[in-house]
């Protein structure tokens, strides 16, 4: 992996009004959607991103592309600075930078052909020349569609297929760094599987750097290097894979590992899972302090009254405690037990892989 990041984030905040009722419509409060994220991204890797439904994964992923503006922070792509950008300077870097929609129907324009939709971002940049129509055809063979499927409108395709045209129309302009947002999350398990290989054989072809948006970590385990846990507009754990699954130190990542079925219906029967009470709390009156511990079960049964002030006053930082296993918890050292951890009766072969890992090991 290469030692200088292709794309920077650093203490990115976005923050939507909250506008009170009538006619006047004044500023009332906000919602924290992403408060103070960051990460970096390496060429050739694939970061996931995951969290559950509303924890501010879609909208970190819009406002690193500058379709949404950042309320404060920075994003560097080799160098430049994006959130400062305008829309004229922004266009330029389209090209580098591009994103893959989580409703495939929704994403493509049902008034014109697969030919005409992959087409339409070369025209724009002006890239669409004599070999325009052949550039279209092969990108059509490139996500394993056939040229002849260039006439069809679509409706005419499967949820499937219309997700690899979105692909294709995404590698148009060969862009470097490919934002996924929930890609496979529209479809069946089956066909889930296909685009997964798809994109991981895209990588290795193109020398891509893929941003994998999901709520699902058994669908990011099988193609993340390192993955990035979000709750509530804040990253609580990023690791690699391998060592998120054998040794997840946050007491919500250890939740969500916890909620994965195993394979194996003996483990599945004995093992003891997490179960996390209450509800989310809301973005726009997060809670003081560590937004987790309204539902940490170590906060909840295994902290002093003292331990518990911290957690209630204090932020916790993404800290490397010298592991390269950045983790937001005041109290990694006992989330880290095994009776806390929801690992009872896994063992080292049920952790998974990377993709990448498991090519490599497979070229070996």
């Amino acid at each position: 992996m290469s030692p200088h990041p292709v794309l920077e984030v650093r203490n990115l905040v976005k923050h939507f009004p909250v506008r009170g009722r009538g006619p006047a419509r004044r500023r009332a409060g906000e919602v924290h959607a992403v408060c103070d994220v960051s990460f970096d991204l390496y060429p050739q890797e694939t970061l996931g991103l995951v969290g559950e439904s509303g924890c501010g994964k879609t909208t970190t992923a819009r406002v690193l592309l500058n379709l949404q503006p950042a309320t404060a922070g920075h994003v560097h792509y080799q160098g430049t600075e994006l959130t400062q950008l305008s829309r004229k300077a922004m266009r330029r870097l389209r090209r580098e930078l591009q994103i893959v929609f989580q409703d495939p129907y929704a994403a493509l324009d049902p008034r014109l052909p697969a030919n005409e939709i992959i087409a339409e971002p070369l025209r724009i940049h002006d890239l669409y020349g004599p070999s325009g129509g052949e550039d279209v055809r092969e990108l059509l063979r490139l996500v394993g569609l056939t040229p002849e499927h260039g006439n069809r409108f679509p409706h005419e395709f499967s949820g499937g297929q219309r997700q690899r045209i979105g692909i294709a129309r995404a590698l148009a302009l060969r862009p470097k760094v490919l934002v996924l947002d929930e890609p496979v999350s529209a479809l069946d398990v089956s066909i889930q599987a296909g685009v997964l290989n798809l994109l991981a054989d895209l990588q290795a072809q193109l020398g891509l750097s893929y941003l994998f948006v999901s709520h699902d970590l058994s669908v990011v385990r099988h193609i993340a290097d390192r993955i990035a846990v979000m709750y509530l507009g804040r990253i609580v754990e990023i690791a690699t894979s391998d060592e998120l699954f054998s040794a997840p130190a946050h007491p919500y990542t250890q939740a969500l590992i916890s909620a994965i079925p195993l394979p194996d219906p003996r483990k599945e029967r004995t093992r003891e899972r997490i179960i996390l009470t209450g509800d989310v709390a809301n973005p726009a009156h997060p809670p003081s302090g560590c937004r987790f511990r309204t539902r940490c079960p170590l906060f909840a049964e295994h902290l002093t009254d003292s331990q518990r002030h911290r957690c209630t006053e204090d932020i916790p930082a993404l800290t490397d405690h010298g592991d390269g296993h950045p983790t937001a918890c005041h109290y990694t050292e006992l989330s880290r037990l095994p009776v806390l951890s929801g690992l009872s009766g896994v063992t080292a072969d049920d952790s998974p892989r990377s993709a990448r890992a498991m090519r490599e090991r497979e070229a070996r």
